[in-house]
């Protein structure tokens, strides 16, 4: 197969994959699919079947979402320099302006009616109560002003700095007295409420919130007095994330600091305007930032809905999704007591949020840095969050003298600073921290715990699909494996001495590696998978994961198909396979799940000549097939072997396989259409996936307290 060639930005950042002429026909263009995933969390709110508040918060993601594509994409993107890579940018702005409007139909034609039937109001300035305007006139005074700096724009003055996704009031001054004209801006405050809640003037039980820039809209005359003050324009902007630095002479710790600090000052790729925007302010900020008439986004309704993220917290619980608390994992001590001794008795699988990751994963780490047979903790970390219970148990554990080693990527974009932060926190109490492979992102998802039994040592792992993450750990769907597994073991304590010594990359015996063997051994499976057909016995590919990108990945499943294999993909982001082409991929089907929980694991069976697919073959872990995570990342997959968990990974593709509620399937025409279930449907084609995974924990946990000593959970 001819090799892709990659058109490379600078040495930070892949502008797109280079497709080879064999693929051309059943290849979409990455950043293109991206939307097309956008739109679909953005269906999420437009559906009837989503609760009110939950329709609020996917508004707020598709923003978040959104925001976070043209920081990493679109620099790149408007740096490129051919007639088609221009055209690309037309055609995502193209495929945009219809889902803002749509995004602005909704919060305007349902998000805020629904809300005010149930008594809660959200309001413009406009339209206050005198009473109203009142009470915002003193909570401006009281708890905004002091925490705005009020700026004219003047030929004369700097220009003032506008920080990324901030959101400005530039409005024209006119002072009196020097017959002089000019303009100001007001930066609304990204560190106080969005929404702020009025009480004047509402009867008992009703509730009333005013966007923050619309009360500082309402009483901007107080901090330029005595000038007259004309229409406002709000505006946000939006720059790139992509900071390249190449400076050999300093540390890569000194290199992120750098990076993070230039990044405030990168190239503006956005601007979007609130309703009635000044046309001379438009022009002037497009001038100013060097940007085309395309870079400029007129927003209907509201500027930033990532502010709905308050209001999606109300405190109603029949607007929302049915409250999910993870349960515990029948086969794990509760109290964390007999947590070593629970894995030796067998590997267990976790999946998220369905069984608790604080009742597991995290107590796998806290209870080993308190025992006194454990010797060594080491951990891969690449989004901890703040606050996390795991530097914390790090540090218990290098307190009491045991090794603790934790690869930390301080380059986990948007990460860094929090990264460094906790880096800085382990060092202080003797940890060794390390920041991995040079030239290549940390990206696997590993913790081991070395324990003194029996005179030798034993070693514990968990292999993950998701981040060492408390928070998103509720929030996302991901997979572990806990074992004692020697050969698994053996393979992550080479691992780890590879990421701290920077030695060779290990021989690993069981464990799939990137940047080393993960590819090939991919290539290998699928392939095997095609031969099986060939030869007339049965094969079958399951894989799920977040983006499929990879072209040698995409050009092996494509001679699978023509083969004859059957190929299901459940790729929750883009996907660059044209599934359904006649005599190239006829044999593939492509979904994507998107729910109330952001579907994140990387689960990968391969049916091997096996007819019942538990018979098979099953991996799981932290890479998608993509090119970056292939051939630019540390990565790792695990097979899974016991036949229990196999069981649960099956069951976890065939639920995802069943959905008739939250799946979409990709055409060959490259578009997504919805599923709906059929009018007597039950189990996942009723009520979905995510549905059917809760229910089938609470059946589990309900049974291990009915007989707490089964030998058997019904898996």
């Amino acid at each position: 197969m001819e090799q892709p060639t990659l058109v490379s930005i600078g040495d930070h950042g892949v502008l797109n994959t280079r497709v080879p002429d064999a693929l051309r026909e059943i290849w979409i263009d990455r950043d293109l699919s991206w939307l097309d995933f956008n739109s679909r969390v953005l269906a999420e709110a437009l559906d009837d079947r989503t609760p009110l508040l939950e329709k609020a918060k996917f508004l707020a993601i598709f923003t978040s979402n959104l925001d976070e594509f043209f920081m990493k994409r679109m620099a790149l993107l408007r740096q490129a320099s051919t007639d088609a890579e221009h055209g690309l940018v037309r055609k995502l702005r193209d495929k945009l302006l219809p889902m803002l409007a749509a995004q602005a139909d909704c919060f305007r034609k349902v998000v805020v009616p629904g809300l005010a039937r149930y008594g809660v109001f959200l309001r413009r300035w406009d339209e206050l109560t005198a009473g109203q305007r009142a009470e915002a006139g003193a909570y401006f005074d009281a708890s905004v002003s002091a925490a705005l700096t009020p700026l004219v724009i003047h030929p004369e003055l700097p220009f003032p700095f506008l920080s990324n996704l901030s959101t400005s009031l530039i409005f024209r001054l006119q002072d009196g007295e020097r017959d002089e004209s000019m303009h100001a801006r007001v930066k609304v405050p990204q560190n106080l409420k969005n929404w702020v809640p009025l009480a004047s003037d509402l009867p008992p039980g009703e509730k009333l919130f005013v966007p923050l820039y619309e009360i500082i809209r309402g009483n901007v005359d107080k901090l330029y007095r005595g000038m007259t003050i004309g229409p406002m324009t709000l505006q946000r902007i939006t720059r790139d994330a992509e900071v390249e630095i190449d400076d050999d002479s300093i540390s890569l710790r000194k290199l992120v600091e750098a990076q993070v600090r230039q990044r405030r000052y990168e190239p503006v790729v956005r601007i979007e305007f609130g309703p009635g925007a000044d046309s001379t302010v438009k022009e002037a900020m497009r001038q100013r930032f060097h940007l085309s008439p395309a870079d400029l986004y007129d927003m209907p309704e509201e500027l930033d809905y990532t502010t709905l993220f308050e209001i999606a917290g109300l405190p109603f619980p029949e607007l929302r999704d049915t409250p999910w608390t993870p349960l515990q994992h029948p086969a794990l001590p509760s109290d964390g007591l007999g947590m070593f001794a629970a894995l030796r008795a067998g590997d267990v699988l976790v999946h998220h949020p369905y069984d608790s990751f604080d009742g597991s994963i995290e107590q796998f780490i806290s209870v080993a840095s308190s025992d006194p047979q454990t010797v060594a903790i080491k951990m891969t970390a690449y989004r901890i969050g703040d606050d996390t219970p795991f530097v914390k148990s790090l540090v218990r554990a290098a307190e009491h003298g045991k090794q603790v080693a934790c690869v930390m990527e301080i380059k986990a974009r948007f990460d860094e600073e929090r990264n460094l932060h906790w880096a800085e926190e382990l060092e202080r109490v003797g940890a060794h921290v390390t920041f991995g492979v040079p030239g290549l992102k940390t990206h696997a998802k590993l913790a081991l715990v070395v324990r003194k039994e029996g005179g030798a040592l034993r070693a514990y792992v968990h292999i993950g699909t998701g981040n060492y993450h408390v928070k998103t750990a509720r929030l996302y769907t991901d997979v572990g494996l806990l074992t004692c597994d020697p050969a698994l073991t053996r393979d992550v304590v080479a691992l780890f001495h590879y990421l701290t010594g920077h030695a060779l990359p290990p021989t690993c015996e069981v464990l799939l590696l990137a940047p080393t063997t993960l590819r090939p051994r991919l290539l290998e499976l699928i392939f095997r998978e095609t031969e099986h057909r060939r030869a007339g016995r049965p094969a079958r590919i399951v894989a799920k994961m977040n983006q499929l990108e990879d072209p040698e990945i995409i050009g092996a499943l494509c001679t699978a198909s023509q083969a004859g294999v059957p190929i299901d993909l459940i790729v929750r982001g883009f996907c660059c396979l044209r599934p359904g082409i006649p005599g190239r991929t006829e044999t593939i089907c492509v979904r994507s799940i998107v729910g109330r929980f952001l579907e994140h694991s990387r689960i990968f069976h391969f049916a091997n000549g096996q007819e019942h697919p538990t018979a098979g073959d099953f991996f799981i872990g932290s890479a998608d097939w993509m090119h970056r995570n292939l051939s630019k990342r540390i990565e790792v997959i695990t097979p899974v072997h016991a036949e229990a968990l196999k069981e649960r990974l099956w069951e976890i593709l065939d639920f995802s396989l069943r959905d008739q509620r939250q799946a979409w399937v990709l055409g060959q025409d490259g578009t997504y259409a919805q599923l709906h279930p059929v009018p007597d449907a039950t189990g996942p084609e009723s009520f979905g996936a995510q549905q059917a995974l809760m229910s089938v924990t609470r059946e589990r946990s309900a049974f291990v307290a009915q007989v707490p000593h089964a030998t058997a959970i019904p898996y």
